[in-house]
């Protein structure tokens, strides 16, 4: 059972691809590349168009369940989970930054031309991603002034839907993806030289992690006035859970029973917010995805992306995460178009990005629900103000 249990799991999956891809790049000849480079293609051409109506789906569903806790609550809700994603997103540029001046990065160069595709399918996505973006935010907003309640049960159906799309189509097509797109690079030789510099950076990211969950527990003690520790100390078997199944989603029933047992959360408040965070906030999968993009960029390409350009990618990727699916990698998924349109990856940066997040997600996932527990000791001491207020 326990093999069975780590084959299906998909971060082993992404790990083997990895390293499969690696060794068949380097024997394969001029003409298995050139088969798989059509087929490579249009397995990126299926994920990229799946990716418009993963966004529309998530975030329009998002947006139309606010009126169901319509409250002051919410919004602060909604305010301090983007406001900490994109705090978090700040940390991992300048970590970006400072890791990258201490090692001698440069792009490498392929060493072999790739030969010239056989056949060429593509599938274009019905909308870009900044339209599915702008649509699902109007529609959603459009619902809940109409109270529309039949295109809101549509809207859920459609959810459920591109849900299944994910779990049925874009996880299983993922690691082919990846071997593909990993035998060309190690044909090219274009990676091969860099793969020790992932391994250090991927330590980074988790020492990263680690170092913001501190963040997030003292900046909510300084602000309530408790001790975090009352809070953060029944969190052992959330962070087990989360390394184990890289889903906030499936460690919510956990993370519940934990926050039930610290004496510092409001009953009302922790009810509400702990299920709430756990589907809208992913700061630890925004600081991996932001501090590898500016990794992969030099690797790659040899520059790291402007300050403007990550500015801009850091306010929308907040934006992009409160509606991602708490899936096992689902903030990545969510914001593969924005990494294509914004910072300008193509499908091989966007690919290895989401190869190498794979490998340290557990720990961005562990990240995700451990800081859910300080922002809602926030939200309890500004409802408990409320309350004296009132």
């Amino acid at each position: 059972m326990k093999t069975k249990k780590i084959f299906s799991n998909m971060a082993f999956k992404l790990i083997l691809s990895v390293a499969a891809g690696l060794f068949a790049g380097q024997f394969a000849g001029e003409k298995v590349i050139s088969v798989i480079l059509p087929v490579k293609h249009v397995l990126g051409q299926i994920i990229f168009f799946l990716v418009p109506l993963i966004i529309f789906g998530f975030v329009a569903s998002s947006v139309t369940r606010m009126k169901k806790n319509a409250s002051k609550i919410l919004g602060i809700s909604l305010l301090i989970a983007y406001v900490s994603s994109v705090i978090a997103a700040v940390f991992a540029i300048f970590a970006g930054y400072g890791s990258i001046s201490l090692f001698d990065l440069k792009s490498s160069p392929a060493i072999r031309e790739l030969p010239e595709m056989i056949f060429r399918l593509d599938i274009p996505p019905l909308m870009s991603v900044m339209s599915a973006l702008a649509l699902a935010l109007t529609v959603g907003l459009a619902i809940v002034w109409t109270n529309a309640e039949k295109i809101e049960n549509l809207l859920y159906q459609f959810q459920d839907i591109v849900t299944a799309m994910v779990n049925k189509i874009l996880i299983p097509v993922l690691p082919f993806f990846v071997f593909f797109n990993f035998s060309i690079l190690s044909y090219e030789g274009t990676v091969n030289s860099q793969l020790p510099f992932f391994a250090v950076f991927i330590i980074i990211t988790i020492l990263c992690n680690v170092v913001w969950v501190a963040f997030s527990y003292l900046v909510a003690g300084l602000y309530s006035r408790k001790n975090p520790w009352r809070v953060l100390k029944h969190y052992g078997p959330v962070i087990l859970t989360a390394l184990g199944t890289q889903s906030s989603a499936a460690s919510l029933g956990v993370a519940i029973e934990a926050a039930k047992k610290s004496d510092v959360l409001d009953d009302d408040v922790r009810g509400f917010a702990i299920p709430f965070f756990a589907n809208i906030h992913f700061c630890g999968s925004v600081l991996n995805i932001v501090f590898l993009v500016i990794v992969i960029s030099q690797i790659l390409y040899g520059s790291i992306p402007s300050i403007d350009t990550l500015a801009l990618f850091t306010l929308l990727l907040g934006i992009f995460a409160i509606g991602a699916p708490g899936l096992p990698g689902g903030t990545v998924v969510a914001s593969l178009g924005l990494i294509q349109v914004v910072v300008g990856f193509d499908e091989t940066a966007t690919a290895l990005l989401f190869s190498v997040f794979a490998l340290q997600d557990s720990f961005g996932t562990a990240n995700n629900i451990t800081s859910d527990g300080a922002l809602t000791l926030m939200l309890s001491s500004s409802y408990s103000k409320k309350n004296d207020q009132d």
